[in-house]
């Protein structure tokens, strides 16, 4: 098979539609009808998975990979690059933000460079004034704590080379974040600017991108860590220093310090300060302990075909 689309699907009832047909359209025009449409439902409280069931009746190159409840978005992605057999495959999002038709963009832009990857960059970030510093904070502080080169304003839709998308599975963490995993898998990866469309509203919670925050830092950053020691031998300095000038007042001056105050300020500031370090080695036991247990990261409840239809 040659090609084969990814997409996910989340409160996506109302765009299943045109989705299918722009893609197909696409896709035809690329290779004919050698390939296939992996839609995954992760756990859709709409009706996207009864309604994409009614478009594999009649669609032959439509699949869909049911999972057994909401696993997030990323390991809905990764379940989809898992099922698909296409040399090429093009992830993407199902909502029509992004559009299917960058698939001949990109196809062109990966001929023109001989390269594995061309992912979308935005030139400028879609959304509102928080939307738009959340993700320049969330990018620049991601890339200053792990040291990787993320790209700013990244998309979803990229189109992969065959054997890229084989690397990619061989990663085997149950806690994903997708664009670091794009990232440190290396091979010729080259961007293509888009334009994201402002469709429909995120799914994305304040309390889910922090989540994601501090999963993604975790998951590929040992700094915090460092910092915490870096921090403890400057306290410890610190204190060492004060701690002699006590006793060196004591023995020459014998002039106790004066108040409470100070001694309490230290007392809450440290204190905060063990919390919250160990509130940080805690989530790094946390996903250790997670990917020794070896979950999969999905579970597929049920894969849906044209052929299920004519069978029965």
């Amino acid at each position: 098979m040659k090609l084969s689309i990814v997409a996910t699907l989340y409160n996506s009832e109302s765009y299943i539609a045109e989705f299918l047909l722009r893609a197909s359209n696409a896709a035809k025009q690329l290779v004919g009808n050698d390939f296939e449409i992996i839609l995954v439902n992760d756990g859709s409280p709409d009706k996207s998975l009864e309604l994409s069931r009614e478009f594999t009746k009649n669609n032959e190159n439509l699949v869909i990979v049911d999972l057994s409840r909401n696993f997030g978005h990323h390991k809905a992605m990764m379940t989809g690059l898992a099922y698909a057999k296409g040399d090429k495959v093009f992830l993407i999002d199902s909502d029509l933000e992004e559009e299917p038709e960058w698939l001949l963009l990109f196809s062109k832009q990966m001929s023109l460079k001989n390269c594995d990857v061309v992912c979308g960059i935005q030139e400028h970030r879609k959304g509102d004034l928080f939307e738009r510093w959340s993700g320049i904070i969330f990018y620049s502080t991601f890339r200053w704590l792990s040291g990787l080169d993320l790209p700013k304003n990244l998309v979803v839709a990229r189109l992969m080379s065959r054997r890229y998308v084989n690397a990619l599975l061989t990663h085997m963490e149950s806690e994903l974040f997708m664009a670091g995993l794009w990232v440190i898998t290396g091979f010729d990866q080259q961007p293509y600017k888009v334009v994201k469309h402002n469709c429909s509203e995120t799914t994305y919670s304040f309390y889910k991108k922090i989540s994601q925050f501090i999963n993604s830092v975790t998951a590929f950053s040992k700094r915090p860590l460092l910092g915490i020691f870096i921090i403890g031998c400057f306290i410890f300095m610190i204190s060492a220093l004060w701690a002699g000038y006590l006793i060196v007042n004591w023995l020459f001056w014998e002039r106790p310090p004066n108040g409470y105050t100070s001694l309490m300020a230290s007392i809450w500031l440290l204190g905060g300060m063990v919390t919250a370090f160990l509130g940080i080695i805690g989530i790094y036991l946390s996903k250790v302990y997670s990917e020794t247990k070896q979950r999969p990261y999905t579970i597929i409840r049920n894969i849906y075909k044209s052929a299920d239809f004519r069978e029965g």
